[in-house]
């Protein structure tokens, strides 16, 4: 291909520092699975565990857990997706054009850290399945004590690596596979093991209704009651927790990098399968697996590690469902890492900096430590990204309302904006400060800190230009935006993309892999409502392990193949 002399500034930049292409973008569908699959993630085992060593009750975590993830979608849908529909750049790059090179930078480097770091805890994660299966020792100190286990976490690093280095469309293919299956494991496990508590509680393998349910969580699971034997937290809490975990994405507009692919700000809505069916069905179905597993076991919940709980609650499928999970995780959050880099050294393509960043992240996962610490790590990095969100949010939804001009810094050519810096700085002071003082419960801090830093950056940005006109300025600005529009509608003509492969064998490997899943699903089904008895409960269950894992082998089979077979010759 040869562009016109018009689109010579543009053959030597990456393309993710330019708007997504109209013809790049995706329907609902590929959100709805990405956000399915990432949140459906092994950490939901250790965060079912965290309600149950911090006292939530059993109301409080079926009404909570509802309202604070309806919150979080809500949240990725006024807030995130407005702003990344609008720009279709990430925050990396859009924070740039706001920020100036050195602020950008440094917050860059300081996402590029984070998501290693959580997609390193991931992998370490889907290592402790494998590690079970093997029977290699748990990873109990900061740094690994089993060659075996170093070994497993190379291996299964390098295939969140090799996902993530091809980009948005491997990242939401593999999660489009991957999410049905987790859904219908992480109710299975909890239909499997609910027999289970109920013997243990009420001595009867079936509860008679909802009181009986709510009897068995109270007891034996969410008991009010936290680790060191005092009253836990409350429903204002475990909304806060729903909302907050995700809070460096949505408010923090870390999820400008998945969402700028989204063809209707609508599309936010889209994350209510990660919230809803994800977070919420599946933190409440951690629970259950998790005291079913101690029950089992006669251990507390805290003392099981992933591997333990999903053994018990799914048999061989248990190990997969966890590696499985941590990949889908890893992967979302090392293209994120990946794409931080590459903003940073944007003469390098994506692919590289994706790659340099996995290499990085395959070494950190081989230290234990790291997955220890996820869950204080998840909060203090929202925190720590709020701020900028709120940078981002004031100059691109609240300027143009109240007479400032957009990009004012980049229309002055400052190669840093001092009052972004100084808000983030006073934003994070403003945070941390609360947290210290303690005023508040921390699963809020997110709220203030962001209005805070939003008043700030406005008041000073107003001193310092905001409120200038810029004619020829956001003149050059529109041509600029109109030429890279040209440049990929040209580019476009040369793409091939195929139609949806609509053959019969693509129609029977779907309906095959569908067909998996009811039966599990089915059999799960089974053990609860078909076990009359104990024994009765243990040969149920024994079906179910020894043929759900059949039903995942054929599953992953059938789904993969039926995706590649829609993908051949898209090479969109």
């Amino acid at each position: 291909m040869n562009p016109s002399s018009d689109f010579k500034q543009f053959e030597g930049m990456q393309e993710e520092q330019l708007p997504v292409a109209k013809h790049k973008l995706h329907d609902w569908t590929h959100f709805a699975g990405v956000y399915a699959a990432e949140h459906v993630a092994a950490t939901e085992f250790v965060i079912g565990a965290t309600f149950v060593s911090l006292g939530a009750k059993t109301m409080d975590i079926i009404l909570g857990l509802l309202i604070g993830n309806i919150l979080a979608v809500l949240s990725w849908t006024l807030i995130t997706t407005p702003i990344a529909v609008d720009a279709r750049l990430s925050l990396y790059t859009y924070l740039n054009k706001i920020a100036g090179d050195r602020m950008s930078q440094l917050y860059n480097w300081a996402n590029v850290i984070i998501f290693t770091v959580i997609s390193a805890a991931m992998v370490t994660v889907s290592a402790t399945a494998v590690r079970f299966a093997f029977n290699i020792p748990a990873q109990l100190n900061w740094y690994p004590t089993n060659i075996w286990f170093v070994l497993i976490v190379l291996i299964v690093g390098m295939v969140v690596v090799f996902v993530a280095i091809y980009g948005f469309s491997a990242v939401s293919e593999f999660s489009g596979v991957c999410a049905p299956w987790l859904f219908v494991m992480f109710a299975s496990g909890a239909l499997v093991l609910m027999p289970a508590l109920s013997l243990d509680v009420i001595g009867k393998t079936l509860p008679s209704g909802w009181a009986d349910f709510v009897n068995i969580g109270n007891q034996s699971i969410w008991t009010g009651v936290n680790s060191d034997g005092e009253p836990g937290i409350g429903i204002l809490e475990v909304i806060g927790f729903g909302w907050a975990a995700n809070s460096i994405t949505h408010f923090g507009l870390i999820d400008m990098a998945l969402l700028r692919f989204a063809k209707k700000k609508s599309y936010g809505l889209a994350t209510s399968t990660g919230m809803l069916f994800g977070h919420y069905i599946a933190w409440i179905a951690a629970g259950i697996m998790g005291a079913g597993a101690a029950v089992i076991l006669g251990k507390t919940i805290v003392e099981l590690d992933p591997g333990d709980v999903a053994y018990y609650a799914l048999g061989w499928s248990g190990f997969v469902i966890v590696i499985v999970a941590g990949w889908t995780t890893a992967i979302t959050n090392l293209y994120r890492a990946g794409l931080a880099a590459q903003a940073i050294f944007n003469r390098i393509s994506r692919r590289s900096t994706t790659l340099a960043v996995g290499l990085a992240m395959v070494v950190v996962a081989c230290f234990p430590f790291v997955f220890s610490q996820i869950l204080p790590l998840l909060t203090y990095a929202g925190l720590l990204v709020v701020p900028v969100g709120a940078i981002v949010f004031a100059e691109h939804q609240l300027f143009p309302r109240i007479g400032n001009t957009r990009y004012w810094s980049k229309f002055q050519d400052y190669a840093h904006s001092i009052p972004a810096v100084a808000s983030w700085g006073l934003g994070l002071v403003f945070g941390f400060g609360l947290n210290l003082l303690d005023v508040m419960s921390f699963y809020y801090l997110f709220i203030p800190t962001w209005f805070f830093t939003i008043i700030v950056y406005t008041i000073l940005a107003g001193i310092y230009g905001a409120k200038k006109a810029y004619p020829e300025e956001e003149k050059k600005e529109e041509q600029y935006n109109q030429r890279v529009v040209d440049y990929q509608r040209q580019l476009a003509q040369h793409e091939v993309s195929l139609q949806p492969d609509t053959s019969m064998l693509s129609k029977a490997l779907k309906l095959v892999s569908m067909v998996a899943l009811a039966v599990t699903l089915f059999l799960a089904i089974k053990v609860l409502w078909g076990s009359a008895d104990e024994a009765a409960y243990i040969a149920n269950r024994e079906v179910f392990y020894s043929i759900g894992f059949i039903c995942t082998v054929i599953y992953f089979i059938t789904a993969y193949w039926a995706m590649r077979r829609g993908k051949i010759g898209n090479n969109a």
